[in-house]
This record gives structure tokens, sequence and C-alpha cells, in this order.
């Protein structure tokens, strides 16, 4: 017979295309157990794997928690299955259900981003602020938005998805549009992804131009002024129609130290208002903010 579940206790399941990471959570908030593993490459290889992590939990930890996975898509509402993954495997398939079937107790899946700003909403940097918008600007660009402690998904689950809406605002030397991998041109990922960035150099990464630019490279310091202001004009976009409490950043290029500094002041040039003063913050969670934002898709 089962255990009952215990649901101050929360599992949270990062799935990435290369990682897989499991995290649960006490009631206070704090991971108590966790393992991290290589995701598989099919799809029934994935809900074993995924299952074995959280029967391993069970095991390790003597509970039976709640089960959050966030992926890199959403569920469509329309269907129930997984649309817009950048692990193309997990597209067509219902993911929250076959996963439920394998652990014999309900499980909720939300997009990775979403669950990023569900994370530090909870209790992270923008912890008591009634509306985050969490940015993820890594190996792609994208966006969530947390109100009330809850995930704005929106009619059709695409709510925050900011790295496919075009950059603002475009100057001669960033036109023609170049085209996008979703069939449009333009889209804000193309500009501040990590490959974006290095695109913009010459680099090979996003991290060789800020090494290049610590060198004493011109072109790298130019390359670094530009993102900013690009990150800027999308942002300015963001607080015109949503008005978060804040802005909170995640994924690699969050690192980038200036971004904090240079921002916030850039907004005001952008945003349709006489006083900007939204803060642009540092995540607290860091990698970790993917895999505690699933488990707090069980409030």
């Amino acid at each position: 017979m089962h255990r009952p579940m215990q649901p101050s206790y929360r599992i949270g399941i990062d799935l990435g295309g290369t990682k897989t990471e499991l995290a649960l959570l006490d009631p206070a908030g704090a991971i108590v157990w966790r393992q991290r593993q290589p995701t598989p490459q099919s799809y029934d290889a994935i809900i074993r794997a995924m299952a074995e992590l959280v029967i391993a939990a069970d095991a390790a930890t003597g509970t039976r928690a709640t089960v959050g996975v966030g992926i890199p898509g959403v569920l469509s509402p329309a269907t129930g299955l997984v649309k817009n993954a950048n692990t193309q495997i997990l597209i067509g398939h219902a993911l929250d259900s076959d996963l439920a079937a394998a652990l014999g107790r309900p499980v909720r899946v939300e997009n990775d981003a979403n669950c990023f700003a569900l994370s530090e909403a909870a209790d992270g940097a923008g912890q008591g602020a009634r509306c985050i918008f969490g940015v993820i600007i890594g190996t792609g660009c994208g966006g969530g938005i947390v109100v009330d402690g809850r995930v704005l998904g929106g009619r059709h689950r695409i709510a925050g998805e900011w790295g496919h809406t075009p950059l603002p605002y475009a100057r001669d030397d960033e036109l023609p549009a170049p085209p996008c991998w979703c069939g449009q041109r333009g889209c804000l990922e193309l500009y501040l992804s990590g490959p974006g960035l290095a695109r913009s150099c010459g680099a090979p990464t996003g991290q060789a131009v800020l090494d290049r630019a610590h060198a004493g490279d011109p072109a790298a310091a130019r390359a670094l002024a530009a993102y900013a202001d690009r990150l800027a004009r999308g942002l300015a976009v963001v607080v015109n129609v949503l008005d978060p409490d804040a802005i909170v950043l995640g994924g690699g290029l969050s690192n980038l130290p200036h971004l904090y500094d240079t921002v916030p002041d850039l907004l005001r040039r952008y945003v349709f208002s006489d006083v900007i003063s939204t803060p642009v913050l540092r995540n607290h969670h860091g990698d970790s903010s993917g895999v505690r934002g699933a488990a707090w898709l069980w409030p």
C-alpha cells in the first residue's frame, strides 16, 4: 500500500534537454535531497527516469511528496499534450498524466521559465512583490509571470513568451531583422540569448565576449553595451504592458554584472512613464530556481 502523500514536502523536477534534476523541499523550503542525471533520449526512457528519481527520493527520505515538473515547453490547453518544446521528443505527449500513472500520484507540469519566476517570487529575489516578471537569458530567451504567488499562464499558456516578440525600436544597423527558428524575424531571442551575444562580436560564446571586454577589446565592450540597451528595450515593453513590481534575471547571461547597473537607467529612455523605479534583480537561487519552482507548483 502506498504511503499517504505529505503535502508539506514537495518534489521538483527540472527536465532539460541534457540533464534532469530532482530536488525535495521540506516544509520550510530547504532542499533536503537532490539528484541530477543525464536526460535520456527517448520519451519512454524519460518517464522511467523521472519515476525512478521520485521513488529514490521517497526511499531516501521516508516521504511521499507532491511532484511538479518544469519543462522547456508547455501543455496545450486544447489537447493536454506538450507543445513548443525545445526538447522535441516531448512534443505530442501527455507528460503529466503519463508520469502520474507511473507514480500513482498526481503531477503538475509547467514551463521552465514560469518555474524560475515562481521560485524567485516564492522565496527568492522577488519575495514579497505582488507581480514578478522572470527572465531567462541563456541558451535561449524566455520569461514567466507570477502574480500573487501564482503562475499567470494565459489563455493559450504562452504568457511570458517574451523571447519570441520582436526587438523594439530597431535601429538601422539592426535591420533587416534576421530570421528566427520560430518562423518570424527579429525575435528578441536572436539578440539576447548567449549565441546572439556571441554572434554580435564574432565570439564563440557569450562568456568569451565578457572575457575579451575585460582584456580591453573595444569591440567586445561595444557588444556588451549594445546588449544592455537591447535588453532594456525589450524589458521596456514588458513594463509598458505589465508594469511588474520587479524583474528578476536568470540564465547564464544574468551573471553579466553590468546589467544591474545600466539596464534600470536605460529603461527610463524607453518606458512610457514619467517615473521609472522598476528594480532589475539578480536571481537568488541560481541554477536551483527551476527545480525549486517546479516544487512550488503545489502551494
